[in-house]
């Protein structure tokens, strides 16, 4: 029995008790209740004669679809399938005895899969999506269906399709989305950043927990929250704080830009224990205390970004994910996804204005023919790859197994500074046609802003 809306089979035998329970079922279902008010309200004679039909069953509708999406944010319940004493670990990546960066061919493959799957569902959708704030209906489930970006770093002995740790394939993967749009590769790759840390470094009883869901056929929404909003913030000094309580820990803070805050059902939230210093907790959307707001911002609009505020939530002893050390991996990580996300937005940039400079006549010639102009696509060209390469080095030291905080610092670094210029010479090359909705690369200059200020939200 798959459900009302999967087609349930009534047997014939039953066939008197199921008719007579399943008026109950949808009178307990939320979205069975909604569908059967906006059929209601599409019936009601009145609203033609007063000319109310389209605006009311415009408000029903959004409101039907808000309810839709908080029920099935509280209906999931999170219990271990098995026993797992032990948590299952990803094995590190052979050293090669020579530096090479080169992607192997699985990783080629797996990257052409993602570059096609940006070219086809997420470029086509971003303007819409960045109007509308949230991404289209259906393209978090392709993604997941599709590319596997929730298993693909779970290993096999978790029903995942990984089998060793693979933080380029991750840059690959992500730099291809972005290519597409980066609001929406953020949407897209936001819950993998959560099994991404429940894999590294989630207890057995955690990774029994939760991990199962993810290999499902209806991946949860998840979101790694680390962000606060507050001016020249610190990931390793964050104002959100965990007491001890009866039987756990009790969180209060609030944390800034977190992709689709408003339909996800776990959260990966960082927050100050007094003995520990800065922590990744579990927090389930369920849990009491815990709120969300709506927070458009300049960019990243189709990632459906919200304001998380946590007023005491009480979470158990065992709700711990990391700290120390493994807290600081988590950043590292996160800032290495977002140079890769910042890598294939700025390529995307590149790759629109070169035909535009050669093709744009002034003067009777291409623009392109210009010096400034010329040194400017070049001076693009040259940050481009100086962050790409440097991004894919941090990468392949964290799959290894070696030290990357140096790298992974220089990657940040020219991520913010870098992706910042590359959008900016962008808009200015296309002159006024930078500065209108008709062409992408505005769009892709308030993203990439982004890039030097984010924190969590996604990881590799």
């Amino acid at each position: 029995m798959s459900g009302i809306s999967g087609g349930w089979k009534i047997p014939d035998t039953a066939s008197t008790v199921y008719r007579m329970t399943l008026p109950r079922l949808l009178v307990r279902d939320p979205m069975a209740a909604g569908l059967a008010a906006l059929n209601r309200l599409a019936g009601a004679a009145p609203l033609d004669r007063f000319g109310l039909r389209r605006p009311i069953e415009r408000g029903v509708y959004h409101a039907t679809r808000t309810g839709f999406r908080t029920a099935g944010a509280a209906s999931r319940v999170f219990a271990a399938t098995r026993r797992q004493p032990d948590p299952v670990r990803p094995s590190t990546a052979a050293r090669p005895a020579l530096f090479d960066l080169t992607p192997t061919d699985e990783q080629r493959m797996i990257r052409q899969a993602a570059a096609e799957f940006a070219t086809e569902q997420l470029r086509p959708a971003a303007a819409r999506a960045d109007t509308e704030c949230h991404p289209p209906a259906g393209l978090l489930a392709r993604a997941a269906n599709e590319l596997g970006v929730s298993v693909v770093g779970i290993p096999d002995e978790l029903g995942g399709a990984g089998t060793e740790r693979s933080a380029v394939t991750g840059a690959l993967v992500a730099e291809a989305l972005a290519h597409g749009d980066l609001g929406l590769a953020v949407a897209v790759l936001a819950p993998a950043a959560v099994s991404t840390a429940l894999v590294l470094w989630g207890s057995g009883e955690q990774q029994a927990t939760y991990l199962p869901a993810f290999t499902g056929d209806q991946p949860p929404g998840a979101a790694l929250a680390v962000l606060e909003p507050q001016p020249l913030f610190d990931p390793f000094a964050p104002r959100t704080t965990a007491t001890g309580a009866a039987g756990g820990y009790r969180l209060d803070g609030v944390k800034s830009l977190v992709p689709g805050a408003a339909t996800a059902e776990l959260f990966v939230v960082a927050a100050r224990l007094p003995e520990l210093g800065p922590a990744l907790f579990l927090v389930e959307s369920a849990a009491a205390g815990l709120s969300v707001e709506a927070e458009p911002a300049m960019g990243l609009r189709p990632a459906n970004l919200g304001r998380l505020v946590l007023d005491g939530v009480r979470v158990g002893p065992d709700a711990v994910l990391a700290s120390g050390e493994r807290y600081a991996d988590c950043i590292r990580l996160s800032r290495l996804a977002w140079a890769a996300l910042a890598t294939g937005t700025a390529q995307a940039a590149l790759d629109y204005v070169i035909p535009y400079v050669n093709e744009r006549q002034a003067f009777g010639e291409p623009i392109s023919n210009r010096q400034s102009v010329a040194f400017l696509v070049a001076d693009m060209a040259i940050e481009l790859e100086g962050l790409r390469l440097t991004t894919y080095r941090a990468a392949a030291r964290a799959e290894q197994g070696r030290t990357f905080a140096r790298e992974a610092a220089l990657a940040r670094t020219l991520a913010g500074e870098y992706g910042m210029q590359i959008g900016s010479a962008g808009v200015q090359l296309l002159g006024g046609h930078g500065y209108v909705k008709e062409h992408p690369v505005e769009r892709w200059y308030r993203d990439l802003r982004a890039a030097g200020l984010m924190e969590g939200a996604v990881m590799v």
